[in-house]
This record gives structure tokens, C-alpha cells and sequence, in this order.
């Protein structure tokens, strides 16, 4: 008799799952389980358990969707999604899409000409949310170099820190400095 496992081969919630031959595969963009936060920002403790995954979009010429890791703090009855640093919170397209549309506008396409290719040609974005994108960028840009932050390998990476400012102040809480 095989053997049988509770829920079925998908009720593992971690970021892999069962073949026929009973070995574990690593599901492309889901970030692994045992790299699942476990501090809560609001409670300050290590309460973040793991709460399944949902379908995010994430456009741009390698992905259309991503599964996103899910965690729960159970004292503060919040729930987080936790998302690869090359997708950005609320946005639909990633990061590396946002970098291919200002290279090309830097390059000096139009904005209309400028969008990236994305793999459903249905989703490319919008003009104004090129233009968008690129405000953004050259606000980053000026911010980091007020800073003292001049490198060409961070100022070029594709992640949330090098392309929008604005959302790492929203996400990050800036902590007061002891005199």
C-alpha cells in the first residue's frame, strides 16, 4: 500500500512539493520557508508564522505571476507578504521591468517606445506610468547621492532600494539615532 500523507501532496506549505518519486523540488519564485521573516515589526518578537502563499503579479519579460510567501503574527492578528527585493509592494510590474523602460528612454526612445517587453503583450504599461517610473528613478537617484551612496552597482541594481526611494521610506522605519 503507498504511502499516504494527510491533505494530499500539496498540503505542505512550505515552498516545495512532493513528485511522484517522492524527492523535493524547489518551485521556482517562492521564497523558501526557512527564510520566512520572524520578527514582527509591531510587537517587536519573534511571532510571524508561516500562512500559505497567493498568486502576485509581477510583469515583465521573465514572470507574469509569482507565488508570494504569506506569514501571520497570531498576538497581533496581522498578516505580511513577503516579496523577492525585485518586486515591489504593490506594484504589478518589477522592478527589472522599471529598469529596462528608463535604460531605454535613456538610450533616447520616446516614452511610447520605451515600454518594456513583458511576457502577455497585454500588460505593458502605460505611458504615464513610464513617466512615472522615471521620476521616481531620478528622485532615488538624487536622494542616494545627497546620502553619500555613490556606487555604480547599487545605483543600477534592479531591486526596491535603487529604484524607488519613496516606497523603502514607507517600508523601512527610519530609527532614531542615540546622541
Amino acid at each position: 500500500m503507498a504511502e499516504r500523507t494527510s491533505g494530499g501532496p500539496h498540503a505542505s506549505r512550505d515552498s516545495f512539493y512532493r513528485t511522484p518519486g517522492g524527492e523535493r523540488q524547489h518551485r521556482p519564485g517562492v521564497i523558501p520557508l526557512g527564510l520566512l521573516p520572524r520578527w514582527c515589526p509591531l510587537c517587536c518578537d519573534h511571532t510571524i508564522i508561516g500562512h500559505g502563499q497567493r498568486l502576485r503579479w509581477a510583469h515583465d519579460d521573465r514572470h507574469e505571476r509569482i507565488w508570494a510567501r504569506r506569514g501571520i503574527c497570531r498576538p497581533c492578528n496581522k498578516t505580511f507578504t513577503i516579496l523577492p527585493d525585485w518586486l515591489a509592494p504593490g506594484a504589478p510590474f518589477t522592478l527589472r521591468c522599471r529598469q529596462q523602460a528608463c535604460e531605454n528612454m535613456a538610450a533616447g526612445a520616446s516614452v511610447e517606445q520605451a515600454a518594456p517587453h513583458c511576457q502577455d503583450p497585454s500588460h505593458s504599461p502605460d505611458p504615464s506610468t513610464l513617466r512615472r517610473w522615471a521620476q521616481r528613478r531620478l528622485l532615488t537617484v538624487c536622494c542616494w547621492v545627497k546620502a553619500g551612496a555613490i556606487s555604480q552597482h547599487f545605483l543600477r541594481a534592479p531591486t526596491i532600494v535603487a529604484w524607488d526611494f519613496g516606497a523603502v521610506c514607507r517600508i523601512l522605519p527610519m530609527e532614531a539615532r542615540s546622541p
